[in-house]
């Protein structure tokens, strides 16, 4: 009766543990303003993000494309692009992903890392090493 017991704590335990699943806002490195909107899905243990509402100021191109992206993602509308994908689990972070700089074309190497119980995600993307990366803070937005 006791082992039953420790099971059903130790799954209990694993399901309370926070997920980056869910929405995101961005926010900009140098207004502090939100940008978009991103929703991280998990599929077959890997996780991947797709930006899902813009926020864009006065003057701004109410629907861009990625003009500065490479291959299939050249000139495609920044809403409802993948710009995470391939992160898996490894203790406490979610390593060996990429992230798309859709305002650069950029696509870089990537680690998330939550932060304050869930409330918000570290996204550390880097070129080759990634203490020379540079990390953004999302917050997490409560799903409808």
């Amino acid at each position: 009766m006791v082992l039953p017991s420790l099971l059903l704590l130790a799954v209990a335990h694993v399901a309370a543990e926070p997920s980056p699943v869910g929405t995101w806002r961005t926010i900009d490195d140098e207004t502090h303003k939100p940008r978009a909107l991103v929703r991280i899905e998990e599929h077959d243990g890997a996780l991947s993000g797709r930006i899902v509402q813009l926020f864009r100021d006065p003057g701004e191109d109410p629907a861009p494309l990625c003009t500065p992206c490479a291959g299939e993602r050249h000139n495609q509308p920044v809403l409802g692009m993948n710009i995470l994908w391939n992160f898996h689990r490894h203790g406490d972070a979610w390593t060996d992903g990429e992230v798309l700089d859709p305002e650069e074309g950029k696509i870089y190497h990537a680690n998330l890392r939550l932060r304050d119980h869930g409330a918000h995600l570290d996204v550390h993307g880097y070129i080759g090493v990634p203490l020379l990366g540079r990390s953004q803070i999302w917050e997490r937005v409560e799903d409808n």
